[in-house]
């Protein structure tokens, strides 16, 4: 009698073609797990850029940024055709780029994110190309189109200014002059509006530095605290934030950081040197600076008229060379004290007191106290007139 294991259902034969069948499907099993893998990394944040440029086959495009002041690459393509497709990680978030064609000045600037960017023009006019595939490229690109009629009107208003001052119209210039005033304010109400309107739009940093330079410290610090938490901690807002902590120190009320510069002569003198005049003008200009040669005739006819009731200014150039500042000084007769380290915009002086465009100024009364800012035309007169016109 046979015996038969009634345990042996736990133990079956396999035979060649299922241990075939077993091997195929770990292979299948393998592979599918390695294109999830794949996958999974091409979901990832990142960005790609593909642009199709017309005249510009085989010319290296460069994908660049500013940091620390300097332009570096982050990237670069050689065009096939006119075609090319940049392709990186993720960007920790939108930022403004240029798209620079090989060593030409040929460029375009756009906001680049983590999205498929497509940018198509031509080379000649690279700077026009169009841009899509950007949300934060979107919401610039509206804000630039919203100013245009404001931007075309400035530069009809600015084409009959140069008119008239080459005719020697002086009438139309000061009529002309108000005008550039009254559109001014408009852009900047604009630009406030803007940046009030889109907290969370990283293109608000841009518009609201170039805003800044017609902004107290306060304003400026009020709309940066009215962004994004988000939006506010890029280092844009942090370059931002830091300029008007600096701008606190010198604004009206405060006393005036006193600095040492060297004169014509290569002489050191100090601001406080000069402190103590019932009035002290410093100034901020420089011989390549358009309006600052507009506004000196203006600086000169108030010097003349309350030099001796109390009135002097203490000039601070922002020149790179000494025989374009000592020119300017000699042609314009500009009679007063010169300073200057010839560092441009890298200016100890301009840095130590936030000015990052000129013609800029500071009234100083006979302590070193700042009395005015940035008084010009009329403006400056009409203070020094209300200081010392009846002394």
């Amino acid at each position: 009698m046979s015996i038969i294991n009634n345990n042996s259902y736990l133990c079956p034969i396999i035979n060649n073609s299922q241990t075939y069948n077993l091997r195929i499907m770990k292979q299948f099993t393998y592979l599918l797990a390695l294109v999830l893998l794949a996958s999974a990394c091409s979901s990832e944040p990142h960005y790609t850029v593909k642009a199709s440029i017309e005249g510009s086959d085989s010319i290296t495009f460069l994908l660049m940024k500013r940091e620390d002041g300097k332009m570096v690459t982050i990237d670069s393509a050689i065009s096939v055709k006119g075609e090319f497709t940049m392709k990186g990680g993720a960007v920790r978030y939108p930022e403004m780029v240029q798209l620079v064609a090989g060593n030409t000045r040929r460029a375009t600037r756009f906001y680049l994110e983590n999205s498929e960017i497509t940018i198509t023009g031509t080379l000649d006019s690279l700077f026009q190309a169009k841009i899509s595939g950007s949300k934060t490229q979107d919401e610039y690109q509206a804000f630039v189109d919203s100013n245009k009629p404001l931007s075309e009107k400035y530069s009809a208003v600015y084409a009959q200014y140069q008119a008239a001052g080459e005719a020697g119209d002086e009438a139309k210039v000061e009529e002309l002059r108000k005008q550039f005033d009254v559109i001014e304010e408009e852009m900047n109400t604009l630009s406030k509006n803007f940046v009030l309107n889109n907290p969370s739009s990283f293109a608000a940093p841009t518009v609201l530095q170039s805003l800044s330079y017609s902004l107290e410290a306060n304003e400026i610090e009020s709309m940066i605290n009215a962004m994004d938490t988000a939006v506010a901690a890029i280092p844009q807002m942090k370059t931002l934030k830091e300029r008007v902590a600096v701008m606190k120190t010198v604004a009206i009320g405060q006393k005036a950081p006193d600095f040492t510069l060297n004169d014509v002569d290569g002489n050191p003198v100090s601001l406080y040197s000069k402190v103590g005049a019932k009035l002290l003008l410093v100034d901020f200009w420089a011989a390549w600076c358009g309006p600052c040669r507009q506004e000196n005739p203006n600086v000169v006819k108030v010097y003349k008229e309350f030099n001796k009731k109390g009135f002097d200014v203490f000039g601070v150039s922002l020149d790179r060379t000494k025989e374009d500042w000592v020119k300017a000084i000699a042609d314009d007769n500009l009679t007063w004290t010169h300073v200057s380290d010839l560092q441009y915009w890298g200016s100890a002086a301009a840095k130590l007191y936030a000015v990052n465009a000129i013609p800029a100024n500071f009234l100083l009364d006979e302590t070193g106290t700042i009395i005015g800012r940035n008084l010009r035309e009329e403006a400056l007169y009409n203070k020094v007139n209300e200081v010392l016109g009846a002394k």
